[in-house]
């Protein structure tokens, strides 16, 4: 190990596992060829040995796999690639199980999409047919789901490449399509709209009425996603520091698998005073959201007041531009949103938000 890794990684007294210069402790993990790292997201030496066992376990549970079903043979079909590395996601602890999901549809599109490709030889796809599947793929898929899609595949070819069966991978030169910017602006309500359609959403004769207002204030206020908001208790509400704890699934956490703090706003402290007023006996561990849904009750509304529809995570958008608007700085909102990455997301969605207010006080400035 360098001078300058030495500074950055320092080596531990179990093996494979190495401390970050953050502190933060990561296993390393060797799959055929290659070395891979992950973090371990803790900073305690001994909670990171038995985080770091389960990787190994796992990775080692993925090579069995790899065995049995014989790669290294120049017979292995692309569909025993696809059923490798499906195996090696699902033997991965840090993927949670949504994850999992996802890449299987991710898979099972794939080779819909593709008509014989599973019992092709993998030796024996060429770069030309990779390109002019991805076009014609281009076309039928949105921008995210095409540039997944294009990951997984070129995975699965770098298993047959680790593993000798070729000697380069046939998809590693197809491109990624560059995601459309959403208007935001224009889709999401104005403030007037937004407040005569939670008031039809609140009229509806469906004996959830009330609940589903409840549900989609709850969101518009807080910015957290549907899967959080499902998850939150009284007892995460803590109106003493002003403070709404998000803690996510009880089993797979938060998508960060972090835990977080947002602020009780005005509107969400007189909504969540409202909710407990209309309770009955309500106990700290009891959910404050009554339904974890309001779709049907969201379009409805949305029909009467002839606003466009919008869904449970346009209210997460609404929360973060509502707060740019009001001149909160984009780090911040981040921050709430749960965003790890410091700001450069939101910036790449938001930022024209705080261009047009910059533009807005500039004209308040003055010498005279």
């Amino acid at each position: 190990m360098s001078r300058t890794q030495s500074k950055t990684w320092q080596s531990t007294r179990y093996r494979n596992i190495y401390r970050h210069q953050s502190g933060v402790y990561y296993v390393r993990i060797s799959s055929g060829s290659k070395l891979s790292w992950r973090s371990l997201r803790t900073r305690v030496l001994e909670i990171a040995k038995s985080l770091a066992e389960e990787h190994l376990k796992a990775a080692r549970a993925a090579e069995e796999v790899l065995e049995d079903s014989d790669p290294l043979s120049p017979s292995v079909t692309v569909g025993q690639l696809i059923t490798i590395r499906l195996s090696r996601i699902d033997n991965d602890t840090s993927l949670k199980p949504r994850t999992k999901k996802y890449w299987h549809e991710i898979f099972e599109a794939l080779l819909r999409s593709w008509p014989g490709l599973s019992g092709r030889l993998a030796r024996s796809v060429k770069a030309h047919e990779c390109e002019r599947w991805a076009r014609s793929l281009s076309m039928k898929f949105s921008a995210t789901r095409f540039n997944n899609t294009i990951t997984g595949f070129k995975h699965v070819f770098a298993i047959a490449v680790d593993h000798g069966i070729r000697h380069s991978n046939p998809a590693s030169k197809l491109k990624r399509l560059k995601p459309s910017q959403k208007d935001l602006t224009a889709r999401l309500p104005t403030r007037q709209q937004f407040h005569d359609w939670v008031t039809e959403i609140r009229k509806s004769p469906s004996r959830w009425g009330e609940a589903c207002a409840d549900f989609v204030e709850f969101l518009a206020y807080t910015g957290l996603r549907k899967g959080e908001a499902r998850h939150v208790k009284w007892k995460h509400c803590d109106f003493e520091r002003g403070e709404l704890v998000v803690e996510g699934d009880p089993e797979t956490g938060t998508k960060n698998r972090t835990s977080r703090r947002v602020p009780i706003i005005e509107p969400l402290e007189k909504l969540l005073e409202s909710m407990r007023r209309r309770g009955r006996n309500l106990q700290p561990d009891d959910y404050v959201c009554e339904v974890n849904t309001a779709k049907d009750a969201m379009e409805r509304a949305a029909d009467l007041v002839g606003m466009a529809a919008i869904t449970h995570h346009d209210l997460r958008h609404l929360f973060a531009t509502t707060c740019i608007e009001s001149g909160v700085d984009i780090p911040t909102v981040s921050k709430w949103l749960g965003h790890k990455d410091g700001g450069a997301l939101a910036m790449k969605v938001y930022g024209h938000l705080r261009n047009e207010h910059s533009l807005s006080q500039a004209k308040k400035v003055s010498f005279s």
